[in-house]
Order: C-alpha cells, then structure tokens, then sequence
C-alpha cells in the first residue's frame, strides 16, 4: 500500500513516521519546503518522533519532494495535513496528478471546516477520487523540527471517519480497511459527513482562548505577555466558560441539522463529553471544562501562538497563527454560515468571530467559496 502524505507538519511528520513502523506501508511526502526535500534528496532525512515515554521512533519516508506528479504516483491514499486555508490550493494542485487507473481515498487529518465540500468541488472532474475525512487528529503533535523531528503527544482511544455523500459501501469498506492497516486505535465509520463538520473542536476552542486572553476586558487587551504560555495548562477561566457556551451554540446546530436534514448526528457530542472519551485517564480533573483543559497530560506543553513583542518587552500574538486563517477564518466562518443557513442564532460563536477579524484586520470576509448554494438540502 502505498500512502501520500500532503504536508510535512507536525501531523504529517508524526504520521509518516508511524506509517513507516508497519510494514509493507511505501510512504511519500508531498512538501512545499525545498529544504526538506533537498536534505533526503541528498541521503539524509531521517525522521524521527519522541514519545512521551522517552522512546525516538526513526523513519525515512521512501519519498519526500515537491513535485505533486512523483510524489502521488501509484498512490492508493491521500492524506492532506495541511492547515484548511492551505487546502484550496493543494486540491487544485494536485487534481491533476492522482491515479486514474483505480480509486484513490483522498483525505484530510483532520476533515474539519467542511473539507467534503471543498474537495467535490475541487475534484469534480475526478470520479475516481473517493472523499473523506477524519473527525480529528490520531495523535498531539508538537515541537516540530521539519525533516527531523517532532514530539508525540497524547492519542485517541478510537478514530472516526466519515465519506462524501456521492461516496459508496465498497470505497468505504476499503478506506477503513486501510486506515485499520495504518494505526493501532480502532477505525469506525461514521453515518453522515457532518458529523466531523459539526464535531466541537479547533474551530470553538481557540476562538474563545483568544477573546479571553486579549478581548475586551481579558487581562491582556491592552499590555503584552510576560512570557509564553500554554493553550490549555494556562487556559484561563473565562475562557472555559466561552467555550461552554460556544460549544452549547454548536449543539444547536446539531440539532437544527438533525431535524433539517433528516439524519442523526448523535455523534456530535458535547465537547467536554468528547475529550473525555478520546483522553480518559490523561485528564487528572475532569469536573468541569476548566479544570479538563488544564489538567489533561495529552495537551501539556502546547505553547499559545506568541512572538516577541515588536514594540518593547514580552510577547503578543502572532497573527500569522493558524488560530486566526484556519480556525477562524474557515472555521469559525463556515459555523456562523450553517447556523445563517439554519436560522439558528449563536451569540457566542458570532461575537468571537466578529472580533476576531476586527482584532486581526485581514482576514477573509465571510463564509468559504466552496459551501454548496443548495444546502441544507431537503431531506
């Protein structure tokens, strides 16, 4: 089998490195860092991952390069890692260069900010392309040293995968068939796509950091950071709390979708509910969201986006951060959109959102290009 991996981040760094610990896995990596793909061009570029018990796992991929035509040759798997303002672009990039002589899963890890969407669009011309996407990140990933290292966090009791709607059994059948092949954590599939769309996760948990930390009245509106932080460990209380009743907005929308639409997305847990289930007995307090965040092994050490402050002493945050053209730009944007669609109000999401594009100043405007015109769809 053989596995393309788009993007050599933390996710797509740790992944190729666990990829190549199975055997009979061929293992490329499509990269936009030259650097990288010199260094095993010229014989170097083992890869390593550092566990949380002190183990240095050590791959190197059979492919690492630029050019999209090498690096999904014969390719039976498509995993797209990189950030979702990145993805638009990739898609069109490498429409052209998949396999046409059999199917082909391509993925994203994880499937969030409606990547079902953005890939039949960019992939309508190619009906062997089987869509799907996974509903979050196998593994933490952090502290990434491209083409050589990164660190391995926590990981997922249980993974979950859900397929386009234009999608069949069989393509499903073998998508989890391989997915089983490449990670220890069991594979289930999941009913509906929505179910990874509407799944609480980046898109509500850094918003509603940020308004805490730097929003109106947070203890950092107006003066820097004395030093670095944690996301999680350091999260402060009204944030927590944002969270709540962010994630409360989220369940709305579940629920509207569920009775719009016709299907049950049980799944779709309350998010306090979903990392208990995915970190268990990595939380040391799990009474409340606030006390989960900062007491669960599997996100400590995470550092919040800052860089040296430009202005004088301490840090602020970097505006660069996928926080804000990830998480807020597509994320955020494509909830407020479906609660829009839906008719659902959602203060929470709305007004982090809209401050969060004030406070940046040049983020995309609005919901992505890619949400069908059509949906919700009748049932």
């Amino acid at each position: 089998m053989k596995v393309t991996i788009c993007g050599a981040g933390r996710t797509g760094h740790l992944n190729a490195v666990l990829f190549k610990q199975k055997p009979d896995v061929e293992v490329s990596v499509l990269t936009g860092d030259t650097a990288v793909a010199r260094c095993w061009a010229d014989g170097g570029g083992l890869w390593q991952a550092l566990t949380r018990h002190g183990q240095t796992l050590n791959a190197r991929p059979d492919h690492v390069g630029t050019d999209p035509g090498k690096a999904l040759e014969n390719a039976d798997l498509v995993i797209i890692t990189q950030p979702a303002q990145a993805r638009p672009a990739l898609l069109s990039r490498i429409a052209e260069h998949l396999p046409r002589d059999r199917n082909v899963h391509v993925g994203a890890i994880p499937g969030f900010c409606g990547f079902d969407w953005l890939a039949a669009k960019a992939l309508r011309a190619r009906d062997n392309a089987v869509i799907w996407g996974m509903k979050d990140v196998p593994h933490i990933a952090y502290d990434v040293e491209a083409g050589e290292r990164v660190r391995m966090g926590g990981a997922k009791a249980e993974l979950f995968v859900a397929l386009h709607r234009r999608e069949n059994a069989a393509s499903a059948a073998a998508l989890v068939t391989m997915l089983n092949r490449l990670y220890d954590a069991p594979v289930t599939l999941l009913q509906d796509y929505l179910e990874i769309t509407l799944t609480p996760g980046n898109a509500l948990m850094h918003p509603a950091v940020l308004y805490a930390l730097i929003g109106p009245g947070g203890p950092f509106e107006r003066r820097p950071f004395e030093r670095p932080l944690c996301w999680w460990s350091d999260c402060p209380k009204a944030g927590a709390e944002l969270l709540e009743a962010c994630d409360a907005e989220n369940q709305a929308l579940r629920q509207a979708s569920e009775a719009r639409l016709g299907i049950d997305l049980s799944s779709v847990k309350p998010l306090r509910q979903e990392l208990i289930e995915a970190y268990g007995d990595q939380i040391g307090d799990d009474r409340t969201m606030y006390t989960l965040l900062r007491t669960n092994r599997a996100y400590a050490g995470i550092l919040a986006p800052l860089i040296p402050n430009p202005q004088g002493p301490g840090f602020v945050i970097d505006r660069e951060s996928r926080a804000f053209h990830e998480d807020i730009a597509f994320g955020q944007a494509l909830l407020v959109t479906i609660a829009e669609r839906l008719g659902v109000s959602v203060p929470a999401i709305t007004r982090t959102y809209q401050w969060a594009r004030d406070y940046h100043g040049g983020l995309a405007n609005g919901a992505p290009d890619y949400v069908p015109s059509n949906w919700p769809e009748a049932a």
